[in-house]
C-alpha cells in the first residue's frame, strides 16, 4: 500500500461524515469515524467489512515510514505517538498500539485554525490565565476533552498581547502559531528532544517568559516545571485528572512520603490556576465544554499545605469563588442547562453531586414556571383527623 493510496483512504474517513474528530482503525471492525462523540462506520467501494491484522499492520508501517526511532519506541514500549500531515487538507496526531499481538491506530484530528477565546467562548478565568506572569497553571481532563484546544486559545492570547519568548514542548505539536507579538518556538518530542524533563530542562536556558509542557507525565518533570514556576516563569500543563482535588493528590502521589510537606509547601507557592473540562453531548447536536475552575486565594493555599478538611475542601471554595472566576462542574452544568444547551438527562448523568444539580435544576424550572415534579393530584387528606378523633 503506497502513501497515496493511505492518503486517499483517510481523505475518504476525514470526509464520510459531519464534525469528524477521530479516524479509527481496529482489527475486527470497519473503518470508523468518531462524529459528534459516536464511532460511526465508513463505507467504502469497495467496502471494508472488516480490518485484518495485516491491513492494519501495513497502514501503520506506512505511517511509521521507517523512522528508527517510532519503530523501537512500538516494539519495545507496544505504542508510538506522531504527527502526520495529509497533504494541506488537514494534520493528525496519530498513536499506534498493539492489542493482542495485532496493531490499532487512533488518527485525531488537529485543528489548523488557532481557535480563540472568543470563538470558545471560554470562561472569564482562562483571561485570567494568560495575564499570569509567573506561577503554574494545570488544564486536566480526559483524553480527547479539549485540554489542547483551550490551551491553544490561551497561547494565542498571550500571542496577541505579549511581547514575550514562549517555548512549547509538545508530543506531537498540535497547533502551530504564527508569529505575532509573541515569539514562538515550538518543540516537538522525539524530533527535538527525547523527553518531556529534558526539554523543560534544556528550556530554562532558553531565556522563556511562558513555558508549556504538553504533559506531566512523571516527578521529574514537575519537579522541574515546580522550578521554573519558582524562578519567574509561567508554566502551563495538562494531567489526566477530573478535578482540582484529583490533580493535587496525583501530583503528591508522585513523590515520597516523606516529601509531600515539601511538595505542599512548593505548590501552594506556584499554583495559580487549575481547570478542568469535560464535553457534553448538546442540544440540536455536537458537544459542549462544562469547566471545573480553582484559582488561587489563602483559603486554596492552605488546603493545599495542610489538605482538605470539613468546611474547608476544594468544592466549597470553588462555589464561594465565583466572583473570581471559579466555579464547580456542577454549577457549571446547571447554568448549561439554564441556557439550553444541553438536556436534563445530560446533566445529571455528567453531574458530580447530583444532588446539586437536582436543585439547580429545580431552581431553573422554577424560575420558568415549568413543574419541578412529575407527580400529580396530590390531596390532604381531610377524613385523616376525623378517624382519628372516632377512635
Amino acid at each position: 500500500m503506497r502513501k497515496q493510496e493511505i492518503d486517499h483512504i483517510l481523505l475518504r474517513m476525514l470526509e464520510s461524515h459531519g464534525n469528524v474528530s477521530d479516524l479509527n482503525l481496529t482489527v475486527g471492525k470497519p473503518l470508523q469515524v468518531e462524529s459528534s462523540g459516536q464511532l460511526v462506520k465508513v463505507d467504502l467501494e469497495p467496502d471494508v467489512e472488516v480490518l485484518t491484522p495485516f491491513q492494519t499492520e501495513v497502514f501503520a508501517m506506512n505511517l511509521v515510514n521507517q523512522d528508527r526511532r517510532l519503530t523501537e519506541i512500538l516494539l519495545n514500549e507496544g505504542s508510538c505517538d506522531l504527527s502526520y500531515a495529509l497533504g494541506d487538507k488537514a494534520r493528525f496526531r496519530v498513536n499506534i498500539f498493539s492489542q493482542s499481538g495485532k496493531y490499532s491506530i487512533v488518527l485525531r484530528k488537529l485543528e489548523t485554525k488557532i481557535p480563540t477565546m472568543k470563538d470558545l467562548n471560554l470562561p472569564v478565568a482562562f483571561k485570567k490565565i494568560a495575564a499570569e506572569k509567573n506561577g503554574i497553571v494545570f488544564v486536566t481532563g480526559a483524553t480527547g476533552s479539549g485540554k489542547s484546544t483551550s490551551l491553544a486559545a490561551v497561547l494565542d492570547e498571550i500571542n496577541q498581547t505579549k511581547s514575550v519568548h514562549v517555548v512549547t514542548l509538545e508530543d506531537p505539536i498540535e497547533f502551530q502559531h504564527p508569529q505575532k507579538k509573541a515569539t514562538f518556538n515550538q518543540r516537538e518530542l522525539g524530533t527535538d528532544y527525547d523527553s518531556f524533563a529534558t526539554g523543560l530542562r534544556a528550556a530554562l536556558r532558553q531565556a522563556p517568559k511562558v513555558l508549556l509542557v504538553g504533559e506531566m507525565r512523571d516527578r521529574e518533570t514537575v519537579e522541574i516545571g515546580l522550578s521554573a514556576a519558582e524562578t519567574g516563569h509561567l508554566v502551563v500543563s495538562t494531567l489526566h485528572t477530573v478535578d482540582a482535588g484529583q490533580t493535587i493528590n496525583r501530583i503528591l502521589g508522585m513523590f515520597n512520603t516523606e516529601e509531600e510537606n515539601q511538595i505542599r509547601i512548593r505548590l501552594a507557592d506556584t499554583v495559580r490556576w487549575i481547570v478542568s473540562q469535560r464535553l457534553l453531548p448538546k442540544e440540536g447536536g455536537g458537544r459542549v465544554a462544562a469547566f471545573d475552575i480553582l484559582g488561587s486565594s489563602l483559603r486554596v493555599k492552605d488546603a493545599i499545605l495542610h489538605g482538605e478538611s470539613e468546611g474547608k475542601t476544594f468544592y466549597e471554595m470553588q462555589e464561594s469563588g465565583k466572583a473570581f472566576g471559579m466555579t464547580t462542574f456542577d454549577g457549571y452544568i446547571v447554568g448549561l442547562y439554564a441556557e439550553g444547551l444541553i438536556s436534563e438527562d445530560t446533566a445529571m448523568a455528567y453531574a458530580s453531586r447530583k444532588g446539586i444539580v437536582g436543585r439547580g435544576i429545580d431552581s431553573v424550572k422554577s424560575s420558568r414556571g415549568e413543574a419541578t415534579t412529575d407527580i400529580e393530584d396530590l390531596e390532604i387528606d381531610l377524613d385523616y383527623e376525623t378517624s382519628n378523633t372516632e377512635e
